[in-house]
């Protein structure tokens, strides 16, 4: 159990960085135009909805007799309550506490003694639960799944063991981590501490100190409705058998109210700026600045395509812009650049460099700000942004084949408020993004939409001149 980002487009290229990267609107399907006749889906995934509003995903393989097992919910940490960050988290790590017909602790128990595995995790956008088992096994994990959907117990006296098992992954994942804590304070002060998506997963602690039973009893009578899940099954399965099972175990679940994310927009300007924090750990100073930015479901759609392939051909690794600019000149150790279009809401586009030891951080910076005027002022050629299409569409298809990568994938868009083609034809939607399109993109967000900059400095490190008072 844990707060993560799920596979998506974005993740599946592994695009490295030096810190931890980062609404449906009714346009959005209108947005996006219709496959080509010649395209091939990724996963050739099929989908219908039961009457108590479960939308039900299968991407059939037969290749080995495995099966994947996902239950995505539409709510995240970005659904926490106003003072209750950490919310979405707590009620995960409470769904492992029993239901009806499943003693606490005996869902994973089960799943192991059949050789399979189980997990969850939260993110922003989604909470999950999963499971892999051999194919003979989905009837098993499926009736146990069903029957925690349809009631957790939430034993009271476990309530507060739990905040403190919590508690403790807080403080073993961010406070004893500088760069965690760091990308914490970064968040915070480029949307502000109690925006949605200044608020960290796994809460701040005096929130999670704070959360009651009720909260979260509250939180799943709102949020766990079939009407606002997507049950994503990928593997070994026919549609025929999966439909029967699902029939048996999930379309018994009475539908439910539910309650519709609210999201709202961003402020008009960062909370800061920029930040430094200096910590006696750190060894190399670390360099962070990340712009608000439209994404699929939150401003122009086509502006986050083109706002993936800017993201690559300036930070995408060896070739890019900044690797260029900083690695190959000697003034990094790293650089790169992240972006995910999949994002509900406000989106980030994050730029992030390691100085190279002996290196001031204000000849750093200045070097990505000419790397960045460079790109806005003549945008980037024909050629570059070909090669930066081509890798990651290459690349990202190179790692969907494992078992989890369909289901995450699949899960995380439907449960977002995307389409089922936004996934299954996300290649086209990238080869269709044109210069003049990834021009305007990266001008408009990098060039004046709200930013903040941030250093994390070793202990006694002068901060760069225009931080110094």
């Amino acid at each position: 159990m844990c707060f993560m980002p799920p596979v998506t487009r974005r993740t599946a290229l592994a695009a490295a960085a030096a810190l931890p990267a980062a609404l449906a609107t009714p346009s959005l399907v209108a947005a996006q135009p219709a496959p080509a006749a010649t395209d091939k889906p990724l996963f050739g995934a099929v989908t219908w909805t039961l009457p108590n509003g479960l939308r039900v995903v299968l991407a059939e393989s037969r290749r080995v007799p495995v099966v994947g097992h996902y239950l995505f919910y539409a709510a995240g940490g970005g659904e926490d309550p106003p003072g209750k960050s950490g919310t979405a988290h707590f009620l995960e790590h409470m769904m492992f506490k029993g239901s009806a017909n499943v003693a606490p602790g005996a869902f994973s128990l089960v799943v192991a003694r059949e050789g399979g595995q189980d997990n969850a995790f939260t993110s922003r956008d989604v909470t999950a639960y999963h499971q892999t088992v051999e194919a003979s096994r989905l009837p098993l994990v499926m009736r146990m799944e069903a029957d925690r959907f349809a009631g957790p117990l939430v034993p009271p006296d476990t309530v507060e063991p739990e905040r403190a098992v919590i508690l403790e992954e807080r403080r073993q994942r961010t406070d004893s981590n500088p760069r965690a804590r760091f990308w914490e304070a970064f968040e915070a002060a480029l949307f502000g501490a109690q925006f949605w998506r200044g608020r960290p997963i796994i809460g701040w602690e005096d929130e999670i100190r704070a959360i009651t039973r009720d909260d979260l009893m509250q939180f799943y009578a709102q949020r766990y409705a079939p009407g606002n899940a997507v049950l994503v099954v990928a593997g070994d399965v026919t549609e025929a058998r999966l439909r029967d099972l699902v029939d048996e175990h999930y379309a018994r679940i009475p539908a439910r109210a539910v309650t519709p994310r609210n999201r709202p927009p961003p402020a008009d300007k960062p909370a800061e700026a920029r930040i430094v924090r200096r910590d006696p750990v750190v060894r190399e100073a670390s360099f962070i600045r990340s712009a608000m930015a439209p994404s699929l479901t939150w401003g122009d759609p086509r502006a986050a395509w083109a706002l993936e392939a800017v993201a690559h051909l300036l930070g995408g690794g060896q070739g890019s812009r900044l690797h260029k600019a900083l690695v190959e000149t000697g003034l990094a150790t790293s650089a790169g650049c992240s972006f995910d279009s999949e994002s509900v809401g406000v989106g980030a586009f994050t730029l992030s460099a390691t100085a190279r030891p002996g290196v001031e951080p204000e000849k750093l910076e200045a070097a990505v700000d000419a790397a960045v005027a460079a790109l806005l002022q003549d945008g980037p050629s024909e050629a570059e942004l070909a090669r930066s299409i081509r890798q990651m569409t290459a690349g990202a298809l190179m790692s969907l084949d494992g078992i989890g990568a369909a289901p995450r994938m699949l899960g995380t868009a439907l449960a977002s408020g995307l389409p089922l083609e936004t996934v299954e034809f996300w290649p086209r939607h990238l080869r269709a993004v044109t210069l003049a399109e990834a021009t305007a993109a990266a001008r408009a967000t990098l060039g004046g939409a709200p930013a903040t900059t941030g250093w994390l400095l070793p202990e006694g490190a002068p901060a760069p001149r225009r931080d110094r008072a």
